[in-house]
């Protein structure tokens, strides 16, 4: 009575002052730790009772089963499967099916699998305890098999079940399945249910499909909660709604319903992604109302938002206040650094990491392998990606070896990559022979740049970036024949040039340009400063590089399209609208051109102040006539 009423002091206290003890006290008291969540206390019981002589019931054998997969100790958990079977209980439903749910949470689900084939006759419980451990652990087919033939059998389909089943098609983006389990939910009279209504939310969300994941959410306000509203921002996160991610965080403030660490995590991710730091620091405000400054996954996405955003120092202020950080914050840190091209500082912090015994993974890797790419550290580098399997036992994965093409490339080490290529035990991604094609085009290359053109155009047909790298290596050389085949090629195979776009906010505004835009309403104000740039900075020493004009036209053209180049007209905006106290952080779709980046070095010494800019790959941070790339990027 004690035990199922929470009060489990009263309980152990009868239970100490017993004289006699028999088999229903001792599983009383093994129960009671199970149910209340103790579950060494429950084990230990258990073994006491078997010292005392008493044999098991198979309410002692479930409870205690239940203790082993909440403590997730599935080796214990064995020795009592064999127990168990020692005293034949191998076939009582209680026993395998609390079996069956303990292997499943232990994710060991062929054990799983092996003890729900051996019992003939299954009811509801053991075959939800399967499906459950298949939709958590995978594989996700299984669970919809499982629930298929459950479904044959006869066997009574409950909410429990269907949720479960609904979080393998989330898993495979099954939403065809998915929409069938709803019928079921209907016709049973399930979907007000609060956790039916956060499984469908979930499924829905996690398979793209919004518009019915937003109309289950407002079915009725009542079924409404944190679980749902997270799922649904979640969903738009992942498909880049942002505004609409955020719409539904406003609504369920005014409902009254507290976020959770979810929530803030998948909001936070969302604001890096679209570097929208405004949104991003007033997170961080709620983030520390509700007290989750201290959660290491909220802290990590936060390390990460800053970062995305170009605010170094404030990345690792967060990161320092962090207690205990996790590997998630390690390597949001080690992947700030990378972006901001900081091989040495992403070097020191990876020996932090090791000092404070956190291991590192694949991930780690990546980052420190980019950070040195960006930075000129080949042989660095390069000791770190030997390291990864013989030293940390990480085996390196298709984005390992393009971080090493990468690194060789950008030193201008074309050879030694092109050896690195022939050695690989696979041939190298989209992404490898990208950054083999943009190193060919940076040193010259044009041999070598024909081949890697080639084979990205091969895995990616589709992408305009092969051709239209080929075409500048050819300009260069002034080849403008092969030019001009290169343009006829992406004409007949309909291969369209992916447009420059750069973009800054102002307030709480988003402002595009695109290559000579003359759109923005203040056009005439942004081209009359950009004019007035161009000749203070040709007279400080400025010279236009119109060599990476692919076009066979006379000079001055070119400079007119170097001078109106997305990223200048978002700076000369930049300038006319944020006040001289605020850095200007200007984002870009494409690899900052090598013009614009002399021209921004220029720009940032003739008027005293910091400007950021982020293209594709890293920050580039222009101070005082540098740029802190040491213009090796």
């Amino acid at each position: 009575m004690y035990s199922k009423c929470g009060q489990l002091d009263y309980s152990v206290k009868l239970f100490d002052k017993m004289s006699q003890r028999n088999l229903v006290s001792w599983t009383a008291m093994v129960t009671g730790f199970s149910q209340n969540l103790h579950y060494f206390e429950a084990i230990s019981t258990f073994c006491e009772m078997r010292i005392a002589g008493e044999n098991p019931t198979q309410f002692a054998f479930s409870s205690v089963i239940k203790a082993c997969a909440s403590a997730g100790l599935v080796e214990f958990g064995e020795q009592i499967h064999c127990l168990a079977l020692k005293f034949g209980f191998g076939s009582d439903i209680f026993v395998v099916s609390n079996l069956v749910d303990m292997y499943s949470k232990c994710g060991v689900m062929v054990n799983a699998h092996n003890v729900f084939q051996e019992m003939e006759c299954k009811d509801e419980v053991l075959w939800t305890a399967l499906i459950d451990g298949y939709a958590k652990n995978g594989p996700f087919e299984d669970a919809l098999s499982a629930y298929k033939n459950m479904v044959k059998e006869g066997i009574g389909i409950d909410k429990f079940v269907l949720c479960s089943t609904l979080s393998a098609c989330a898993a495979l983006k099954a939403l065809n399945f998915g929409k069938c389990l709803h019928s079921v939910m209907v016709k049973k009279g399930f979907e007000l249910e609060i956790s039916v209504g956060n499984a469908l939310t979930d499924m829905y969300s996690k398979v793209g499909d919004m518009e019915s994941a937003s109309n289950v959410f407002g079915i009725d306000s009542d079924c409404r909660n944190i679980v749902s509203c997270s799922s649904l921002i979640d969903g738009y996160v992942e498909m880049d709604r942002m505004e609409d991610a955020l719409s539904v965080y406003v609504r369920l403030r005014r409902q009254g319903i507290e976020p959770n660490e979810f929530t803030f995590s998948s909001l936070i991710k969302a604001c890096s992604s679209q570097a929208a730091l405004e949104q991003g620091t007033q997170l961080h405000a709620e983030v520390i109302k509700f007290n989750f400054d201290s959660n290491p996954f909220v802290s990590s996405v936060l390390v990460d938002m800053y970062g995305k955003c170009g605010l170094l120092d404030d990345s690792i202020r967060v990161f320092d206040e962090i207690e205990n950080a996790t590997e998630f914050a390690w390597n949001s840190m080690l992947s700030v650094f990378a972006q901001h091209g900081l091989g040495k500082d992403a070097i020191q912090l990876f020996n932090r990491m090791k000092n404070e015994g956190v291991e590192p993974n694949a991930i780690t890797f990546v980052s420190l392998l980019r950070g040195c790419s960006h930075s000129g550290l080949v042989e660095d580098g390069l000791s770190f990606f030997k390291a990864m399997e013989k030293t940390f036992g990480v085996m390196p994965r298709e984005e390992h070896y393009s971080c090493v093409i990468d690194l060789l490339g950008r030193a201008g080490q074309l050879k030694e990559a092109e050896d690195f290529i022939n050695k690989m035990p696979f041939e190298p991604n989209a992404f490898g022979w990208c950054s083999f094609l943009g190193a060919c085009k940076i040193h010259g290359d044009k041999e070598r740049g024909k081949l890697a053109a080639e084979k990205l155009m091969q895995l990616e047909p589709e992408n305009s970036g092969a051709p239209v790298l080929l075409s500048k290596i050819y300009a260069k050389e002034q080849q403008w024949e092969d030019v001009r085949t290169l343009r006829k090629m992406m004409q007949d195979f309909n291969v369209k040039k992916l447009p420059g776009y750069s973009w800054v906010d102002v307030g709480n505004k988003t402002h595009i340009f695109g290559v000579e835009d003359w759109s923005h309403p203040q056009m005439k104000a942004i081209y009359d400063k950009l004019d007035a740039l161009s000749g203070q900075i040709k007279a400080a020493g400025y010279v236009p590089s119109t060599d990476s004009i692919p076009l066979d036209v006379d000079v001055s053209v070119k400079e007119k399209i170097l001078q109106h180049h997305s990223e200048r007209l978002a700076i000369a905006f930049a300038l006319i609208s944020i006040p001289s106290g605020k850095p200007i952080i200007v984002k870009k779709n494409l690899r900052v051109c090598s013009d614009c980046h002399s021209a921004i070095k220029y720009i940032s010494k003739l008027i005293g102040r910091k400007i950021i800019v982020r293209d594709n790959s890293r920050f580039h941070h222009f101070s005082n006539g540098l740029c802190s790339c040491g213009d090796f990027w």
